[in-house]
């Protein structure tokens, strides 16, 4: 085998268990590539050794007979979670040589099933953006390349400060651009408006946000509580299913967390969905969508009708509300739980004259302008004589958004398919730097997911006039993550698995 690399996280399961291959064999690959990549900025941290430890481990477990799920497998973690004595900053300045002392329930349980740790993965900071562009770290590069650009001008990019290169999505960015890299098999990420189907989609991976409440937010760096959640991204269908097994399940730690058990999403790849009913909303065509998007989601409807599902039209009238309304309830639920970084406990600290001026020089120096935009934004929707016409008013329109899918849920409507994003991956610089709600507009698709806590997931369909990934969603009924796996395997098969990059960095 000359690159274990190149496998999915199923197939390396598969040559794992059969012992073609050891986890050492593939750890050591995926670290070869790491050091390979550093340009396109994925890593924020390796941990190279501890990799390399869990893996002999892993081989004795599978000597043994004793083999957990994901044994052996090595991932990416997304530096939103809690790694116990590894680097944790949520990519903030704020939380500098922070390394805490627990471990996050979702990385738990993927060490509990065996697998293997490669390194903490970039990431909006506080997971506020949809580019990567806001990480203290600097931005993450898209291992595709731009249109009309070859390798030596993008190498030539990277050791600059990367203008003009593709943009992997947001928050997830690192996730995403490591598994489109095979720096990793599968990625752990989190979604609050779209940051994981997003970047998924940008980068022509498989990105699913599970349910509100699937999964434990129990040492995940918290940006907006009532709407982050944690999910997976990979290469195909089947791995991001296999992931979600293993991340979800229930912890009394997290009041949110839904204790029921985690069905076995794997088996659902390519169950039949004939009589399926997938419903088409109208308000998801929106005026100025580009040719491509239309035909795209023309084609996802076609794959659908092929295998026998039924295609309804369904109308969710809230739709336009959403984004407005999402860009109150995630900045104010931002302020509150940003308050706690003032330097006193851990993390940056700049003193000042007294304790008021440290708290403002060290949130000062600490977050980035994108931060401090959010902080500011919630602080106001949040204040006296502002919170009835802006907060309450934005959770009344998340009422109704909710209500909206209900009804055609109670239709019989089994999913939704829509767009994932408006557009292919744009160039880091491209947007947001002098009007940041051109920024905001990428996620006209995703945020009624999250405001309404459902699931969702991105899955490639197709390639732009550009040659670049565009991928289509589907959105669920509550805890029905089975079924969009079913769903999304019809259009991965029917479309054919995008053909990630070759190494050009």
């Amino acid at each position: 085998m000359t690159d274990v690399t190149r496998l999915t996280l199923a197939q390396a399961r598969d040559a794992l268990a059969a012992k073609t291959l050891s986890s050492v064999e593939l750890t050591q690959g995926h670290l070869d590539a790491m050091a390979k990549a550093r340009g396109l900025n994925a890593y924020v941290v390796e941990t190279p050794e501890q990799a390399l430890a869990m893996a002999a481990a892993s081989d004795a477990r599978i000597a043994k007979g004793t083999a957990g799920p994901l044994e052996g497998l090595p991932l990416g973690i997304k530096d939103l979670y809690a790694t116990k004595g590894v680097h944790t900053q949520a990519c903030s300045h704020i939380l500098d040589g922070f390394k805490p002392e627990y471990e996050s329930t979702v990385t738990s349980h993927l060490w509990r099933d065996g697998a293997v740790m490669l390194g903490k993965l970039n990431m909006d900071e506080f997971a506020m953006g949809s580019s990567n562009e806001t990480s203290y770290y600097g931005p993450v590069a898209s291992p595709w390349l731009p249109p009309h650009r070859d390798g030596a001008w993008a190498r030539e990019a990277l050791a600059g400060d990367k203008k003009g290169l593709l943009t992997p999505g947001g928050s997830s960015g690192g996730s995403a651009s490591a598994v489109a890299a095979h720096l990793c098999l599968a990625a752990t990420a989190s979604d609050t408006g779209g940051s994981i189907r997003q970047p998924a989609a940008f980068t022509g991976t498989v990105g699913i946000k599970p349910t509100y409440g699937r999964c434990s937010r129990w040492g995940m760096v918290a940006f907006a509580s009532s709407l982050d959640q944690a999910g997976p991204i990979a290469r195909t269908v089947r791995d991001c299913a296999i992931m979600l097994r293993s991340m979800a399940g229930h912890d009394p730690r997290d009041a949110t967390c839904i204790d029921a058990p985690v069905p076995d999403y794997e088996a659902s790849i390519g169950a039949s969905i004939k009589g399926k009913k997938i419903g088409i909303p109208r308000e998801y065509r929106i005026d100025g969508m580009p040719a491509e998007i239309e035909k795209l989601w023309a084609d996802g409807i076609a794959f659908l009708k092929a295998a026998g599902a039924e295609i309804v039209d369904i109308s969710l009238p809230h739709t336009k509300t959403a984004l407005p309304a999402y860009y109150i309830v995630a900045p104010a639920e931002a302020s509150s739980n940003l308050a706690r970084y003032d330097g006193v406990r851990y993390g940056l600290r700049v003193p000042g004259k007294d304790i008021s001026s440290m708290y403002e020089n060290t949130r000062r120096a600490g977050f980035g302008p994108e931060v401090r935009r959010r902080i500011m934004i919630g602080a106001y929707v949040l204040s006296a004589g502002y919170y009835d016409a802006y907060y309450v008013r934005a959770q009344k329109i998340r009422t109704l958004i909710k209500q909206d899918f209900e009804k055609a849920y109670a239709q019989g409507v089994d999913a939704i398919l829509t767009p994932a994003t408006p557009s292919a991956a744009f160039g880091i610089g491209e947007k947001g730097s002098a009007d940041p709600v051109e920024m905001y507009l990428n996620d006209v698709f995703t945020v009624t997911v999250n405001m309404a806590g459902l699931p969702g997931i991105a899955v490639p369909a197709g390639l732009s006039a550009d040659g670049l990934p565009l991928g289509l969603q589907l959105i669920g009924r509550p805890f029905d993550e089975e079924t969009l796996f079913s769903v999304a395997s019809v259009i991965e098969e029917s479309a054919g698995r995008v053909a990630l990059p070759q190494p050009w960095w």
